[in-house]
């Protein structure tokens, strides 16, 4: 099991990054994450929805996500209450006192996940959730240290050594432990280092000698390298003036699956840029809507923060807008939630710039899809998750044409397309068919997928230079890992 000392610490790079390491000498490994808190999900083959830096792990496993890769994932709806999804299936909304209540019940999901796993595969890499030390969540864990003592596994804790204060942090975070967990944790890993690694030995051999556990190697920091994130944003960016396309989403409060928007980042011919609350808006050829977790409330912080002016002067302009999932909600004339699913039962008017309006439901749309690009027939592929329904005249001009419907819309004027299906940008063609009605000329066929098994394979490389694997080996009882020479598979 990799636990870090804090959140962001590199636990799911890690992770995916053991996984291929294994993988490609033909290793059976698998991941798993017993509990994740993320608003970036992902719809596995069997319509069940897990956090989204799991179906990158799976990748990494060269394996197809599965539900009990991440058997517990919480879906916050506001700062004290979020939606708990077990097996891939909401449950219900709890708040943080009652979810800690339930935790119990939880783990035995969590335990029954990882059993099946374990019969099916002979290693299970499994990634904490934030900080081990978090000592007022220890009672009743699942996450880190309570998953590693009810099923005995070693612990590997990792740090960032780019946020300073790394050796303060590790031994900190073994210090807060119990003794048993102490024990089960046999050494560190510290990530993001820059610079000589040579001035970094003395502390290393310093924290070695003084916790008693093996420091397993030291990752460099990775330039230009990318893997979705789990939750994070990632918005010190700025324009650059010869890039040909300019793209802006706003970052909601509640805004999920923020990755749909990584291709567009990475993109040479485009230049994409989250606007945080306080940021000025600037002029841009297109405005991006992004999901949501809370629709109703991220409508209003919208308007709070003046953007359905800032829209309407950019239509105005002919700029392009664009509403995935929650944003497209957003795009019609109100928004209804009477069972409370989000937030307090209740509507709102919404921007309607499309004639249709969406009631949110407790059945929740988990689906896989693909199809077509109505306004140019190019293929797209992509994933649903959402609890509206959307109905209206609006509709009879969908933006997509999908094996078994119709999804989204698309105004009259061709100015602002709406659709429910995430994942719009990865396929090479659909992207490249996206960027041309937001207005680039000749734009380019960006390979996504492409991009993500290289840097996977990148990471396994790093890992294989500078960690000691015949240590990590030993703790997995498997030598035939530990040979530096890789197996194709």
């Amino acid at each position: 099991m990799i636990q870090g000392t804090t959140s962001d610490a590199g636990k799911s790079t890690f992770v995916a990054g053991l996984c291929r390491v294994l993988h490609r000498r033909g290793i059976s490994v698998a991941p798993f994450k017993p509990q994740n808190m993320a608003l970036n999900s992902a719809v596995t083959a069997d319509g069940g929805e897990i956090g989204r830096a799991q179906a990158v792990q799976a990748q990494a496993c060269g394996l197809e996500p599965h539900i009990d890769m991440n058997p517990v994932l919480l879906k916050p709806s506001s700062d004290q209450n979020a939606q708990i999804i077990i097996h891939g299936k909401a449950l219900k909304n709890m708040n943080a006192r009652d979810y800690h209540q339930y935790k119990t019940v939880a783990m035995k999901a969590v335990l029954e996940s990882h059993q099946r796993l374990s019969e099916q595969y002979d290693i299970i890499i499994v990634e904490g959730a934030g900080s081990p030390a978090e000592i007022n969540l220890r009672d009743r864990d699942i996450a880190n240290m309570g998953f590693a003592e009810a099923v005995d596994c070693p612990v590997i804790i990792i740090a960032d050594i780019d946020k300073g204060g790394v050796f303060a942090h590790l031994t900190g975070t073994l210090n807060l432990l119990s003794q048993s967990e102490q024990d089960r944790t046999k050494g560190f890993v510290i990530n993001r280092f820059r610079g000589d690694i040579s001035l970094l030995t003395p502390g290393n051999d310093w924290l070695e000698e003084y916790t008693g556990k093996t420091v397993f190697g030291t990752l460099p920091y990775l330039m230009n390298f990318h893997l979705e994130a789990e939750d994070a944003i990632n918005s010190e960016n700025s324009f650059e003036s010869e890039t040909p396309l300019k793209v802006i989403v706003p970052v909601l409060p509640r805004i999920s699956n923020h990755t749909d928007f990584d291709p567009l980042r990475l993109h040479p011919q485009v230049d994409c840029q989250f606007i945080a609350a306080d940021a000025d808006i600037p002029a841009c050829d297109l405005i991006i809507l992004p999901g949501s977790k809370n629709v109703r409330d991220d409508f209003n912080w919208l308007k709070q923060h003046g953007w359905d002016e800032h829209i309407n002067r950019h239509l105005r302009y002919g700029g392009k807008l664009l509403g995935i999932c929650g944003g497209f909600q957003m795009l019609g004339k109100a928004i209804h939630d009477p069972e409370g699913i989000e937030s307090k039962a209740g509507s709102v008017d919404a921007f309607a710039l499309l004639d249709f309006e969406t009631s949110l439901h407790d059945d929740k749309q988990l689906k896989n899809v693909s199809g077509y690009l109505a306004h140019s027939e190019t293929k797209v592929s992509g994933y649903e998750i959402h609890c509206g329904i959307s109905t209206g005249s609006a509709l009879e001009r969908p933006a997509l044409v999908l094996e078994d419907t119709n999804d989204g819309a698309v105004s009259e004027d061709n100015l602002i397309m709406g659709t429910y299906c995430h994942g719009l940008f990865e396929e090479q063609s659909s992207c490249q068919s996206m960027l041309e009605w937001a207005g680039l000329k000749n734009a380019k066929a960006i390979d996504y997928f492409k991009r993500r098994e290289d840097d996977i394979n990148r990471l396994a490389d790093c890992i294989e230079e500078h960690i000691d694997l015949n240590a990590i080996c030993e703790l997995l009882d498997i030598e035939m890992a530990c040979s530096n020479k890789k197996v194709s598979v």
